[in-house]
């Protein structure tokens, strides 16, 4: 049977299965069941195809709720950062790319236009915080910033900053993408010139050490944040075989929770910034090692961790 054929006869049923209104568990193990099979026969004839592609992410969604009916009495907020947010992250993983990408070409654009223009620099992060920055190097506390205000005060002053431009970035996704772009772009630009700045001076090492301890875990939240922007614009701009409301609505669904899902990270992050970073004297390895410990995490929980619980349900599915 030719894969357009397939997609044609099937496409109505899968997508009421995508929608998981299900009133029982039995029927929702026999849709389980329905779409292992059609699964398995999609792996046999078209296994590099978009549409074997598809019913893997339906099939985890189903696998995973199966998962949640069996487990009535665990919690669910456990449940969304354990399962639901990892799947998220796997079916929209090329806007999350898309967003990384981004976010280093601006980054790159941030560091070549500080280089190569004197005035960039203060046109991007103002004369003030270069005037202050160039005072406090002068002093031999280059990041004394970090040092002004009590931890408390800057703790809530910078999760509520963080988690209002991250939740804007998702929002202005209803421009078509537009939005989020605009937000990804800006904010690499500032990180480059930033970065550059530092090095210019001689402190870009010691810059990432004390910096990046809470930079790993907020810039990484930032770019996901970007992605789920740009996952609310993607239901607008490809609806596919859905109408334009529908695909949005799902898009808005899931930007959401992908959107709401890094507010954990970015309050921690705004933990580190507020509570270590500012003791720039701290031990070398200390430093690695929080910094390495997040860059970790984010690997883990962003990249192979969703792809682990994917090829779990995959196997679960083989073995059906």
């Amino acid at each position: 049977m030719r894969e357009s054929l397939f997609v044609k006869q099937n496409s109505s049923k899968w997508k009421s299965y995508e929608q998981m209104s299900v009133a029982t568990p039995d029927e929702l193990a026999d849709r389980f069941v329905d779409i292992t099979n059609d699964l398995a026969y999609a792996k046999t004839f078209y296994p590099k195809s978009k549409t074997t592609e598809y019913l893997n992410g339906v099939a985890a969604l189903l696998h995973q709720s199966i998962y949640k009916n069996k487990k009535e009495g665990s919690n669910t907020f456990i449940q969304f950062w354990k399962f639901e947010l990892p799947v998220l992250f796997y079916t929209y993983r090329r806007q999350l790319l898309y967003a990384l990408i981004f976010f280093i070409i601006s980054s790159l654009i941030g560091i070549l236009s500080a280089k190569y223009d004197d005035t960039f620099l203060r046109l991007i992060l103002g004369d003030g915080y270069v005037n202050m920055t160039n005072e406090n190097i002068a002093k031999g506390d280059p990041f004394g910033v970090y040092k002004q205000q009590s931890e408390f005060s800057m703790f809530f002053s910078i999760a509520t900053n963080n988690i209002y431009v991250s939740l804007l970035m998702f929002v202005s996704g209803i421009f078509f993408s537009i939005g989020p772009v605009f937000f990804i772009l800006r904010n690499g630009i500032m990180l480059g010139s930033f970065e550059y700045y530092f090095f210019s001076k001689g402190l870009g090492i010691e810059s990432i050490l004390v910096i990046w301890i809470h930079g790993t875990l907020e810039i990484s939240a930032i770019i996901i944040a970007g992605g789920a922007g740009l996952v609310l614009g993607h239901g607008l701009l490809f609806p596919k075989t859905y109408t334009r409301a529908q695909a949005f609505i799902k898009s808005a669904k899931d930007g959401t929770k992908i959107a709401l899902g890094i507010v954990p990270i970015l309050v921690v992050a705004a933990m580190f910034e507020s509570f270590v970073t500012r003791h720039t004297d701290m031990p070398l390895w200390l430093s690695i090692s929080i910094l390495g410990g997040s860059f970790l995490f984010i690997v883990w929980y962003v990249i192979l961790y969703p792809i682990q619980l994917i090829k779990r349900t995959q196997n679960i599915n083989n073995a059906e």
